[in-house]
């Protein structure tokens, strides 16, 4: 070995190290929870794919819940927010809307389970959040009805990507599954009259149709059901 390669390197000969922002942190969050998952996306693990520290990052990102939100509210850019279809009334672009939003989750299923106490805030968020409001007013939604209703329509889809993210990773979900269809289809109907005569259709229409059914339900409920005041009881009109 030569003397210059004992040499040590000078740190100014050393690539500078890009600089931290926000945006770059998010996206490098995004990558790894592609790669790894979202468990996996702390701030140590960050901090070491950043290589720096993870006193650093809390300069831009304040903890790990608030990073989860903008990976979120990163992917939430995804969605489509202006379906179209030549018949399609305010209520069928808003079923697809709140689809679209709800298979973002389902293609990450951590994610999903993350957006049930997540609480994103940013850009692409705000967009959604404005667009179901807009579909909402076009079908003559009341605003004071439509704001409780954005939190209802967005906690169903978010639910539901949950519920079958935590489904599809469970390791004996089959057999669950094969368990509920035979009590279902075993239950008496002395005892349980209605199971009995309905155990077909309690498990059928799993899937997309399912889903926009339940979003049509909830619209429905939004367009018919007032809004209770906010006041006491006393101070409320018959």
């Amino acid at each position: 070995m030569t003397a210059h390669a004992r040499e040590p390197r000078s740190r100014r000969e050393r690539p500078a190290k890009p600089a931290l922002a926000r945006a770059g942190i998010v996206a490098t969050a995004v990558e790894l929870m592609r790669a790894e998952g979202l468990e996996r996306v702390t701030m140590r693990r960050l901090a070491q794919e950043l290589d720096t520290g993870p006193a650093s990052l809390y300069v831009y990102v304040r903890n790990t819940a608030e990073l989860h939100a903008a990976v979120l509210d990163e992917l939430l850019g995804t969605v489509d927010l202006t379906p179209a279809g030549d018949d399609w009334d305010w209520r069928d672009r808003l079923v697809r809307v709140l689809t679209s939003y709800t298979h973002v989750l389902f293609e990450h299923p951590g994610l999903a389970r993350s957006a049930l106490v997540a609480r994103p805030s940013g850009e692409h968020y705000l967009d959604l959040v404005e667009t179901v409001l807009a579909l909402l007013s076009e079908g003559g939604v009341p605003p004071e009805r439509a704001a409780w209703a954005l939190d209802l329509l967005l906690q169903f889809a978010t639910a539901t990507a949950a519920e079958q993210a935590t489904r599809d990773q469970a390791v004996d979900a089959q057999d669950d599954w094969d368990t509920l269809t035979a009590a279902l289809h075993g239950a008496s109907r002395d005892r349980h009259p209605h199971i009995a005569g309905l155990a077909t259709e309690l498990l059928s229409g799993s899937g997309p149709d399912r889903l926009a059914w339940g979003f049509r339900v909830l619209i429905s409920g939004v367009s018919a059901a007032p809004r209770p005041n906010a006041g006491p009881p006393e101070d409320r009109q018959a």
